[in-house]
């Protein structure tokens, strides 16, 4: 059984277009925090780039149409907003397209709607107020040029599941964001959970899949969540169907 982020999967899918095939730069010696060993001659960073495409290869290359729901709630439990989505995305066109639309739980008027073409700038902020932001949902991060193992971490496990544990930095600045740290099953080769770091390397987000379902012939993670640390509420993204668009 292969544990993928479901709602993920098709903006993965559709973010891939026009990305991933030019040679990734040398990090900038301003930067803050160095990651080393990450210079594109490196076999490390050679290894760590081929587990990402990988994890991209994985993913449905068709046109799909997500719905669910996205339910932010307290540490306690209580719900705090709850909104349904539709979100189809298409890597077929050039460039890729992503269409996502929300609504008040249970009804049909639209709140926002957000037409997304990929490669492209992600729009800043959270979605709704809720903890997801659109980084959470494209997955750039796969197509980062900078990645290097985390060596020291090597092998944590995420439900069970030994992993490697891979750092990832944007070619521009991501607000807020300095750098991701993915873990991927070592037997599957599916991203298992991620969290997004600030300049110090420090933790400020963190999203992961709780729960599998099968849609047709594919096993998905259809419960996700994404906490944004300290806050006191974390979000979870539910996906209750998945049909070609």
């Amino acid at each position: 059984m292969r544990l993928q982020f479901a709602i993920f999967a098709a903006l993965l899918a559709a973010t891939a277009a026009g990305q991933g095939s030019s040679p990734a730069p040398s990090p900038s010696s301003s930067s803050p925090q160095s990651i080393p060993g990450n210079r594109p001659e490196s076999s490390s960073f050679r290894a760590a780039q081929q587990i990402l495409a990988d994890c991209r290869r994985m993913l449905p290359e068709r046109p799909v149409t997500l719905k669910g729901a996205i339910i932010m709630r307290s540490r306690k439990g209580i719900p705090q907003g709850e909104y349904g989505y539709t979100l189809t995305a298409d890597r077929t066109r050039t460039p890729a397209t992503i269409d996502v639309s929300f609504t008040p739980r249970g009804e049909t008027n639209v709140l926002e709607r957000v037409q997304l073409r990929r490669p492209g700038d992600i729009p800043e902020g959270r979605i709704l107020k809720t903890d997801v932001t659109w980084l959470d949902l494209t997955l750039d991060f796969l197509w980062w040029p900078t990645a290097e193992f985390e060596a020291e971490r090597e092998g944590e496990t995420i439900h069970g599941q030994k992993c490697t544990i891979i750092l990832a930095r944007p070619a521009k600045p991501v607000a807020g964001i300095y750098a991701v740290r993915l873990w991927v099953d070592r037997k599957t080769g599916c991203l298992m959970q991620a969290e997004q770091l600030n300049e110090s390397l420090k933790p400020v987000r963190r999203l992961w899949g709780t729960r599998v379902k099968k849609f047709g012939e594919r096993w998905m993670a259809n419960v996700l969540e994404v906490e944004t640390l300290g806050s006191g509420h974390r979000t979870k993204i539910t996906v209750e169907s998945i049909e070609d668009a």
